[in-house]
């Protein structure tokens, strides 16, 4: 009898460890607290901000918008001559226009971009009014204006492009391994996509974004004014939607111009020590600490005036 009984049990345990785990409850994130959009200060004096945005398509709709999957905020500080890249990851949860919660990079796609540029706005302390959306061939199409751009990739970057089978004519010299290289403009783009090398997700995707532009940058040192005009006009014509007039552009332009050799410098929001992730409705996303990055931000964006006071 105690045998069957011991027997009974041993299967009803079996069983019971057969059975699928429970999911583990979705995570609540924290609650966001935005600042009032009205009550942000407008830039400083010398400073203006421009967001610069790319959809994760080749051929953008600016009535039907894809998922912003590059998000960097482009400042030009003609005061103290500072040049600013700063991105933003595309993974972090943020408060919505509608009051809800989700991934930053739904916005420009569900509600527009001038919410993008408000939300941005408001989680980071920082007014930003001036945006371009980009597809992924308008992007290719600039760095193609500008002669391309010279990368230097690791053995994993380089592995990688050759796997996503990039065009053999897309680098000078031809891809084979780790080293510096001539990227056209679709190699570009290919390679500023990256997430998958080196166990980095978004932070090696945005730091890849901020090493275009920033060589990018260097390369319009030795800008001609017509080279400048005639660049201009290459943006003006290969945006997929922009709120910025042709006067704007023109007078970001001049900007650029004035702080042409300018060594340029970059910053990562939210800064690591301020995300942490999170499954959320199904996703990997980030929580953010906003108000330490916050402060990260004012102290990069604020050094312009600990600069000019020095002098």
């Amino acid at each position: 009898m105690l045998k069957r009984y011991l027997s009974a049990f041993l299967t009803v345990l079996c069983l019971y460890a057969a059975l699928p785990a429970a999911a583990a409850p979705p995570a609540k994130p924290r609650e966001i607290f935005p600042l009032d959009y009205d009550a942000l200060p407008a830039p400083k004096e010398g400073q203006r901000h421009y967001l610069l945005a790319c959809v994760d398509s080749w051929r953008g709709n600016p009535r039907n918008l894809g998922n912003t999957d590059g998000v960097i905020l482009v400042t030009m500080d003609t005061r103290a001559r500072r040049l600013m890249f700063t991105t933003f990851t595309r993974e972090m949860i943020v408060k919505r226009p509608d009051g809800g919660i989700g991934r930053i990079n739904y916005l420009a796609k569900n509600y527009g971009p001038e919410a993008l540029c408000r939300t941005i706005s408001t989680h980071f302390g920082v007014k930003v009014e001036k945006y371009i959306i980009f597809d992924m061939n308008n992007v290719q199409t600039i760095i193609e204006a500008m002669g391309g751009v010279y990368i230097t990739v690791t053995t994993g970057e380089a592995a990688y492009l050759n796997r996503y089978r990039i065009g053999r004519d897309s680098t000078k010299p031809s891809m084979a391994s780790a080293g510096t290289y001539l990227f056209g403009g679709h190699a570009a783009v290919i390679f500023m996509r990256i997430r998958k090398v080196g166990n980095e997700g978004d932070e090696g995707r945005t730091r890849r974004m901020r090493t275009v532009m920033m060589t990018l940058a260097k390369k319009f040192a030795d800008i001609s004014l017509n080279q400048a005009l005639s660049l201009l006009d290459f943006v003006w014509n290969n945006t997929c939607i922009t709120n910025m007039s042709l006067p704007d552009m023109m007078e970001a332009m001049g900007s650029a111009y004035l702080l042409r050799g300018v060594e340029p410098e970059q910053l990562q929001m939210p800064p690591p020590g301020a995300m942490e992730a999170i499954l959320y409705s199904g996703m990997s996303t980030r929580q953010v600490n906003f108000e330490m990055s916050r402060k990260v931000l004012e102290e990069f964006l604020g050094q312009s005036f600990d600069v000019v006071d020095d002098d």
